[in-house]
């Protein structure tokens, strides 16, 4: 029995630009049923990707500041399609060509001249933008096709308000001061808060945790696994975040979100236009790689983001999405 075809993906980020990838990844599972979907991301990815019931394979693969990584660990044949979900190129173009695939799917660049894509368009949604990728290569590709499945595990802390004062890059992080002053009142009117945090955002947790009282049942720092993660957010009343990956994540349950948005406008990143989901912005664009919190950003209050919480719709949420494998 000869083996299956590969189909090799690249998407070397991070949770927030997997999930954004989702819509793209299942309209590939559904043009190739026969093929091995084999996706190119970071190891600790590995939970998220298997919940999109659409990748057979992990191929481990990442680089510092979420550049293109020099080497794919790529053994055996060719594969027999490769699909760059990374970037415009050219670097993401060429680490896919050095594998010699029968086919690359890509956007064109002028740099690699060979690849007849479709042009990149700088101010296109990130969902919107890869699906059209597809598209343009005969595949029907759904932006809306987000959803995952719900979680077997128990959330931690069922229909509390989730604060996530973390994010990629300091411009991203609306100061911890004003989550705590969300925290200190959402908890005055008999609401349950708890924070969150990366591996690497221990200091940001904590400093949040001390200045709104919370107690320590209530702080989950250091990471948590990712069926904790999403058995938190499922089960969520609400999550308040930046642009960051438990946005997108909260977007995949259903969960609402109040998201805040600075320097990047949720044009570029934002949620589908529904009522449980309220983003906020001010703008204008600014540098999505600055040192200090982005002045869009800072225009956001804490009782801006305590009003948009009232006015989240409450009771009976659609299901999770199914794989469609």
């Amino acid at each position: 029995m000869s083996p299956r075809p590969r189909l090799l993906v690249l998407r070397a980020l991070g949770l927030g630009d997997l999930l954004t990838g989702v819509p793209a990844l299942r309209a590939l599972r559904r043009a190739f049923p026969g093929h091995e979907l084999v996706l190119a991301t970071p190891a600790e990815l590995a939970p998220a990707a298997g919940a999109t019931g659409a990748v057979d394979r992990l191929l481990p693969a990442s680089a510092p500041h979420r550049a293109v990584p020099r080497t794919l660990d790529w053994t055996g044949p060719p594969p027999e399609i490769a699909v760059d979900l990374h970037g415009n190129g050219p670097p993401s173009h060429r680490l896919l060509q050095s594998l010699h695939p029968l086919r690359l799917l890509a956007f064109a660049h002028p740099e690699t001249p060979e690849i007849e894509g479709p042009p990149w368009y700088a101010d296109e949604h990130e969902r919107d933008r890869w699906c059209r990728l597809l598209r343009s290569y005969g595949i029907d590709a759904d932006p809306t096709d987000l959803l995952l499945p719900r979680p077997t595990a128990p959330s931690p802390a069922p229909g509390a308000v989730v604060l996530h004062p973390g994010a990629g890059a300091p411009a991203r992080c609306w100061p911890v001061e004003r989550y705590a002053a969300v925290a200190t009142a959402l908890r005055a009117r008999g609401r349950r808060v708890v924070v969150t945090g990366g591996v690497d955002e221990g200091d940001l947790v904590a400093r949040l945790a001390d200045r709104a009282g919370l107690p320590g049942t209530d702080v989950f720092a250091g990471g948590l696994p990712f069926d904790r993660l999403a058995a938190l957010v499922a089960d969520a009343g609400a999550v308040v975040s930046g642009d960051t990956g438990i946005a997108h994540l909260a977007v995949a349950h259903t969960t609402p979100t109040v998201t805040l948005y600075g320097p990047v406008p949720p044009a570029h990143w934002g949620p589908p236009p529904h009522p449980r989901h309220i983003p906020l912005w001010h703008g204008p664009p600014g540098n999505p790689h600055g040192p200090h919190p982005d002045p869009a950003l800072l225009r956001i209050t804490p009782p801006e983001v305590l009003e948009a919480l009232t006015r989240l719709p409450t009771g009976p949420r659609p299901t999770s999405g199914v794989s469609t494998r």
